[in-house]
């Protein structure tokens, strides 16, 4: 049963969700986050939870997933923008994160 106020599951390559990021995950440090992400699925794995005890903790580990994937996607952009030219110098290339190439 869907919530009418919330939109549809979207599949991993579709539109990111637009619902608005939680500040105090935005500003974690990625370890922060990733430990966190750690400690909520260890919570849901271990069950006893209420129900919607379970939901909004699924919600926050959603929530933490995603920041975790884009502080990655981030950190491998910044690498990828020092190319080696041919001359042995370094390059920066101005590279975001919907290039697809």
């Amino acid at each position: 049963m869907t919530d009418p106020g919330r939109p549809p599951a979207t599949a991993p390559d579709a539109t990111p969700d637009p619902r608005p990021v939680d500040p105090a995950i935005a500003a974690m440090p990625f370890d922060q986050a990733l430990a966190e992400l750690q400690s909520v699925v260890g919570r849901l794995e271990s069950g006893g939870l209420a129900l919607e005890d379970s939901i909004e903790l699924y919600e926050r580990g959603v929530a933490l997933h995603a920041h975790c994937a884009r502080s990655l996607t981030s950190a491998e952009l910044r690498v990828q923008r020092l190319v080696e030219s041919s001359g042995g110098r370094l390059q920066e290339l101005d590279l975001r994160p919907d290039d697809e190439s």
